[in-house]
This record gives C-alpha cells, sequence and structure tokens, in this order.
C-alpha cells in the first residue's frame, strides 16, 4: 500500500474523451493505409512502369518496416517521450504520405513507403497506450471501444475507399488525403495530449542502444512478412527463398527473445510475458487478427471471382460487416465496466465458431448479395467482443510504466496475426481447390454416364442456341463450361474449407479464454503498484 500511495493519482488536464477522439483519428489514419492502396495496385504500377509482381512491394515495404517499429515503441518512448514520439510519427507519416503522393518513380515510391510504414508504426500503439492512461480502469473498456473501431473498421473500409478515389480521382490522392488528416491530428495533439508523470524516461547520457537486438528484430520480423506475403505466390517451402526467409526468421526472432530476456534495458520488453493475462492477451489478439482480416478477405474474393461482382461492390458486402461494428464495439466497451473480460472475449470466440459454421452452410455458388452481406455482419459482430476486452486484460497485473511497451507488443502481434491470417486463409483455399479438383475427376472422365450426359445435353443446347453450328464443333465449347462449372464447384468446397477452418480454430480459442485472470471490473484500479 505504501508504493501505491507513492504513485499520486494523475488525470489529464482535458476531458479524456476529446482526447481519446484525437488520438484515434491518428491511428484510424495510419491503419486506413494498411489496405487503402491493395485495390490501386494496378494503376500505381502502370502508371510508375512497374510490373504486377513489382506492385505488391507497395504493400510489403509498408508493413515490414511498419512491423518493425511496433515493438520498441516502448524503448523509444522512454527516450523521447511519448507526446514528443507521438507528435514525430504524426509529422513523418503526413511528409512520407505526400512524397508517396507526388512519387515521380516507383523506386521513390517504395522509399517514401518505407517511411510511412515505420512512423506508421509508432501511431497506433501510442494512440493506445494514451487511451489506457486517460481512463481509470473502470471507463478503459469503452475507451478502447474507440480504438477498436480505428483499428478493425478501417481496414475493411479501406478498399473500397481506395477503389472510389482511385476511380474517381486517381491513385495518388489516397496518399495525399492523409495530409489535411495530419495537420489536424497534430495540431489538436500538441495541445490536448501530456505525458504521465509516472512514465520511464532514460536520463541524458545514459542511452544505450541494444544493436544485437534492433539486429535481430529486423532481420527476424523483416524475413517474416516478406515470407507472408511472398509464400503462396513462390508455393511456400518448395521455394528456396522461402525456406531461406523461414530460417532466418525463427533463428533471429528466437535469439531476440533469448537476448531480451536477461538485457537490463531491452528494446523490446519480453519479459511482460511473464504476467499471464499479458500473455493470454497477445496470444488471442493474434488469433483475432488472423480471424478478422481472414473474413475480409474470402467473401470479397469469392465474389469477384466466381460470382462476377466489381471491386466496389463486394467491398459494400464488407462494409455492411464493418458498419454493425459501430453498434457492437461500443456495446462490448459498456459491458466491460459490468462483465469480466474473459467471459466477454469467450463470449466472442463463441460467437465467432457460431458464425464461421453458419457461413460454410450457406456458402455456395447461388448466393445472393443480401446473404452474402448478412454473412459479412454475422463474422463481424463477435470481434468486437474478443478485441476490446483482450487490450483491456492485457494491463491487468502489469505496471503503469509499460503501457507503451504493452501496446506496442499487442499491436504487433495482431499485426503478425492479420499478415499469417491472410497468407494462411489463401493458401487453404488454393491447396483444398487442388484437392476438391482431385476427388471430383473420379466423376468427371469420359465414362462415367452421368457426366457423358450432361456433356451431350449442353451439347445439344449450344447447337440449337448458335445458328450454323454443328454437333461436333459445340462439343469443345460444351467441355471448356463444364470444366469452368467443376473448377467453379471445386473452389466453392475450397472456400466451406476455410469457413470450417475458422470456426474450428473459433472453438479451441474459446476453451482458452477462460484461463485469463478474471478481473472484477469494478475494480478502481488494475495496474500493480510500481
Amino acid at each position: 500500500m505504501a508504493n501505491e500511495k507513492a504513485v499520486p493519482e494523475w488525470r489529464p488536464k482535458f476531458n479524456p474523451w476529446l482526447i481519446a477522439v484525437v488520438v484515434a483519428v491518428a491511428a484510424f489514419m495510419e491503419v486506413l493505409d494498411t489496405s487503402i492502396a491493395n485495390v490501386a495496385l494496378p494503376h500505381i504500377a502502370g502508371n510508375l512502369g512497374a510490373s504486377m509482381d513489382q506492385g505488391t512491394w507497395v504493400l510489403t515495404t509498408y508493413l515490414v518496416s511498419n512491423a518493425i517499429v511496433l515493438p520498441i515503441t516502448g524503448w523509444l518512448t522512454s527516450i523521447l517521450g511519448r507526446k514528443r514520439f507521438f507528435l514525430i510519427c504524426i509529422t513523418l507519416f503526413s511528409i512520407a504520405s505526400f512524397m508517396c503522393g507526388i512519387a515521380p518513380s516507383f523506386g521513390f515510391l517504395l522509399f517514401a513507403r518505407v517511411i510511412q510504414g515505420a512512423a506508421g508504426g509508432g501511431l497506433q500503439p501510442m494512440a493506445q497506450a494514451i487511451m489506457a492512461d486517460s481512463f481509470p480502469p473502470r471507463l478503459r473498456g469503452m475507451a478502447f471501444a474507440i480504438f477498436g473501431l480505428t483499428v478493425i473498421v478501417a481496414p475493411a473500409l479501406g478498399p473500397t475507399l481506395g477503389g472510389l478515389i482511385t476511380d474517381s480521382y486517381s491513385w495518388r490522392w489516397i496518399f495525399l488525403i492523409n495530409l489535411p488528416v495530419g495537420v489536424v491530428a497534430l495540431t489538436l495533439i500538441s495541445q490536448l495530449v501530456e505525458d504521465p508523470p509516472f512514465l520511464r524516461r532514460v536520463k541524458a547520457g545514459q542511452m544505450r542502444l541494444d544493436t544485437i537486438g534492433l539486429s535481430m528484430l529486423v532481420l527476424g520480423v523483416g524475413a517474416l512478412q516478406i515470407m507472408l506475403d511472398k509464400g503462396q505466390e513462390d508455393d511456400w517451402f518448395s521455394s528456396h527463398f522461402i525456406v531461406v526467409l523461414a530460417v532466418i526468421a525463427v533463428v533471429c526472432l528466437a535469439f531476440l527473445v533469448l537476448w531480451e530476456w536477461d538485457d537490463k534495458e531491452p528494446i523490446v520488453d519480453v519479459r511482460l510475458f511473464k504476467h499471464i493475462n499479458f500473455a493470454g492477451s497477445c496470444i488471442i489478439m493474434f488469433l483475432a487478427g488472423i480471424v478478422s482480416f481472414s473474413v475480409s478477405v474470402v467473401m470479397p474474393q469469392f465474389l469477384q471471382i466466381y460470382m462476377g461482382y466489381t471491386a466496389q461492390k463486394a467491398g459494400l458486402v464488407v462494409s455492411a460487416g464493418a458498419g454493425i461494428m459501430l453498434i457492437t464495439i461500443p456495446l462490448v466497451g459498456v459491458l466491460t465496466s459490468f462483465v469480466s473480460a474473459k467471459y466477454l472475449i469467450a463470449f466472442g470466440w463463441l460467437g465467432s465458431a457460431l458464425a464461421m459454421f453458419w457461413s460454410a452452410h450457406v456458402m455456395s455458388m447461388q448466393i445472393d448479395i443480401g446473404t452474402a452481406a448478412m454473412v459479412m455482419v454475422a463474422q463481424f459482430v463477435p470481434v468486437g467482443f474478443i478485441f476490446v476486452p483482450a487490450i483491456t486484460a492485457s494491463y491487468i497485473g502489469v505496471p503503469k510504466d509499460r503501457s507503451d511497451s504493452i501496446s506496442g507488443l499487442t499491436n504487433f502481434m495482431r499485426n503478425i496475426g492479420s499478415g499469417i491470417g491472410t497468407s494462411l486463409v489463401l493458401t487453404v483455399i488454393a491447396r483444398r481447390t487442388q484437392f476438391h479438383l482431385t476427388r471430383m475427376s473420379d466423376h468427371t472422365g469420359i465414362g462415367n454416364t452421368d457426366f457423358t450426359s450432361q456433356i451431350q445435353g449442353l451439347t445439344y443446347a449450344l447447337h440449337m442456341q448458335s445458328a450454323g453450328v454443328g454437333m461436333a464443333d459445340a462439343q469443345p465449347g460444351a467441355l471448356t463450361r463444364l470444366s469452368q462449372l467443376v473448377f467453379a464447384q471445386a473452389s466453392t468446397l475450397s472456400y466451406i474449407d476455410a469457413y470450417y477452418l475458422m470456426g474450428t480454430a473459433s472453438v479451441v480459442m474459446l476453451f482458452l479464454s477462460f484461463f485469463l485472470k478474471a478481473n472484477d471490473p469494478r475494480h478502481t484500479e488494475q495496474h500493480a503498484a510500481h
């Protein structure tokens, strides 16, 4: 108790809700840039003289630099101070966005994206940390609901907004729109935000750069992100390049943990994983990243490739799911003041499991846009019940002065999960499509009477529809159409398999949720004394 009294109760000078909205705007701007450029890649590559394969580096360079900065934000704030670091990140992000928007060449654009990703890596965790310290624990869940809206809704809206801007104006405006937002955020944050007195700061002249830890982080995370981005394209471990990246990632990240564990001034505070709630929350955030990004990929891809929807129309289906979160996430924020985090998380995983299994049941080549929108709504509703309480639980039992490290590592785990989720679901779809094609080949041979009858019927129909086309000439067209139908059916089965996989993972996480420490939401303080 003596230690607790030694630390005065601190509250910000300005209304914390105003602070939460302002810092959330900065985080929203950054998260939006992780997905807004996706649909503009063909335009960017064509305009700057790059191939489509090269165009994907617009995304990869951003994600790599972003992921490297996330886990070291706690160390950076101990040197620069949280507010100063936040303002530097916003300034650099805005400048880099301007550089992207005026890029005269593809190489210049990639350079600007590296800066933009690195600066953006500090925006999410700083926004989360500022919210954590600006609110008392009993209101923290409601604050994190605002943060949840930015980091979950923004990636879902990104492709739709990016498509609208690119089609209506130019791909350059998907970057230039960050400038006014950055200026407003910079002005307001400089006036409203202040550093709490309990934040750790390294005194001048005592800063020590852990070059070994930083080198392992850069190599490990860089190799992992490139492997996730290029894995499916290069057929994973059949590629020597991917194998080398995997070895580098595993060795460097494992060594990083061992090295930082005993370091007195670690660049990544891995000792936080000794706290069971923090470790459990990181696992949950990792899985939540996998599921939330996977569902944003599966349905839009299916609608565009097999149902003939435009990217904009498919994006609107995703927006229906993102829109429902404007209701569910604030509701979860209120519930965190009355219900223990682990029960909300368990409910979220239960809802996720039911949504995935239902999605697998209704998935078919006859799915209409209304049903597809309902599928997205069902899949997005549980995300808020997982995301907001998981962030809230990560602070339980951890000293106040570790807020920046907590936010950096939880966001890092979610981002890595997002990358793995996207790669995993695309790989599952590709591999299971081949599996189902092999199985279906047993029923599509010339010796199969039902298949032969379908060819004959379709050949006759084409013969009757096209004047002057004989039966012999119509048969190749019939075979082509049937082949396309068989491939579409095999692909549909693979999408169903992906939903079953995500549903099974949700069931496993449902049971693991109960290992979290049950907090009493009525308590006024949940941080450990320090």
